[in-house]
């Protein structure tokens, strides 16, 4: 580092330097002074002096004298013995700006700081310290109807989610987070319950406990479900032990359906069992509650296994309702030019990751050869993938105009689908995807 130059610019020339310096005093240079002499008569040394002498007015003791002393030293520490001349009254002034300056920096970035602090762990300090909104619907609230599924072995924490994801509770956690703080112990016993939408936690767990709330033998099966899980979710809640279920599916030809597996045939709906049951009196209600399904739809009974297993595929793809119709036609047009489907969902089906938890295909599923992957083989899959609802099946029977070919989820939270025509904008579109995906990657791509 270089020494500074002599025609470095003083504190008079240099503005900022004189700003931040032209308010402190001048310098003073001290001549020290011989023992002996004496103080200067009126300066602070012989007032001084004077104040310490035993015989001084107003006394030792007294109150003026403590008094000046105290001030006397105070002064001694910072000041030199000779007062030194006034600063200028427009140095006093900017010393004060400068002085303000620095107090409102140091504020502003407190200000500021407080701020990011806030923004970022805001909603974490008023979780942990109990302000903001309630967790919990207020009473009085509550209408509607909801159907809550309890499956076997769920406890408080299973129950409480269950209750959100029908929009029974307000929050994920308000029903057991009600369970802990008043040390409830309760069973749950597996079934459906008919609820109402916007409970308190405390009204859910009344209703859970009320016997003319659950219904008997009873199974709630939503779309999309393959045979297996649709078993295992009705020995859940149904009093049918599952491999009474899983035996009762084995031949299809006993319920009149001409087809290598029930996979499509076991109609997703609300179920209510009489009391003995069997598992074929099951397994027959929800085949000839998708035979009703077709018939609505005017499927002819020639074309029903081919009817479900687009709409099984339609199913899974589609992500909104209003999409089902459009998949439906690009299903028809690709198999119209002799193209291969090319769907996900049959490869992930027919390898067995259909339930992986992400949308995008393996590579080992996309290339595995077997009669569901629609990414080898040429029309449609061997048999349904999925089972489908009565909008799909609708779907399939009556596919919406147009010249569409491809079609992506660009995304998976809105369920945002955009169809194309040629492959350039395909291409186009599955871009948006990946970079949607790069924005959100615990979304499920």
């Amino acid at each position: 580092m270089s020494d500074r130059s002599e025609s470095a610019a003083s504190p008079e020339t240099d503005p900022v330097s004189h700003e931040l310096f032209g308010a402190l005093p001048d310098p003073q240079v001290q001549t020290p002074k011989p023992a002996e002499q004496s103080a200067a008569p009126g300066s602070r040394r012989a007032a001084r002096e004077a104040a310490s002498a035993p015989n001084g007015d107003g006394g030792e003791g007294s109150a003026a004298t403590h008094h000046e002393e105290s001030h006397s030293t105070l002064e001694a520490l910072f000041r030199h013995e000779a007062e030194p001349p006034a600063a200028p009254k427009h140095k006093k002034r900017r010393g004060c700006l400068v002085a303000l300056l620095i107090v409102f920096v140091l504020v502003g970035g407190a200000a500021a700081g407080g701020l990011w602090a806030w923004n970022t762990y805001g909603a974490k300090i008023s979780e942990v310290m109990g302000w903001g909104p309630s967790k919990d619907f207020e009473a009085g609230q509550a209408s509607g109807n909801a159907l809550v599924t309890i499956k076997k072995g769920d406890g408080g924490q299973q129950v409480s989610e269950a209750l959100y994801n029908a929009g029974v509770t307000k929050t994920a956690n308000v029903f057991y987070d009600m369970l802990v703080k008043d040390n409830i112990v309760n069973t749950f016993y597996p079934g459906v319950y008919k609820m109402q939408l916007k409970m308190t936690a405390a009204a859910a767990l009344k209703a859970l406990n009320d016997p003319k709330a659950k219904m008997q033998n009873s199974a709630v099966l939503p779309e999309g479900l393959t045979v297996s899980d649709t078993l295992s979710r009705i020995s859940q809640s149904v009093d049918v032990p599952l491999a009474d279920l899983q035996a009762a599916v084995q031949n299809p030809a006993d319920y009149g359906v001409n087809a290598p597996s029930l996979e499509g045939w076991l109609f997703p709906a609300l179920y209510e069992f009489g009391p003995g049951a069997t598992a074929k009196d099951v397994v027959s209600t929800m085949v000839q509650r998708t035979r009703d399904s077709l018939s609505a739809a005017g499927v002819p009974a020639a074309d029903e296994q081919r009817v479900l297993t687009v709409a099984s595929i339609i199913q899974r793809e589609a992500r909104a309702e209003a999409d089902f119709y459009k998949v439906s036609r690009v299903i028809e047009n690709r198999l119209a030019q002799g193209m291969k489907l090319q769907m996900d969902s049959t490869a992930q089906y027919g390898y067995g990751e259909l339930h992986s938890g992400s949308a995008s295909t393996s590579d080992a599923a996309q290339n595995d050869d077997n009669p569901w992957n629609t990414y080898v083989i040429d029309g449609l899959p061997k048999t349904p993938i999925s089972n489908p609802g009565d909008k799909a099946i609708d779907a399939a029977m009556h596919p919406a105009d147009g010249s569409w070919l491809y079609f992506v989820t660009v995304n998976l939270d809105t369920g945002q689908t955009v169809f194309s025509t040629t492959y350039a904008e395909h291409e186009a579109a599955v871009k948006q995807w990946q970079d949607w995906c790069k924005a959100n990657p615990n979304s499920g791509c």
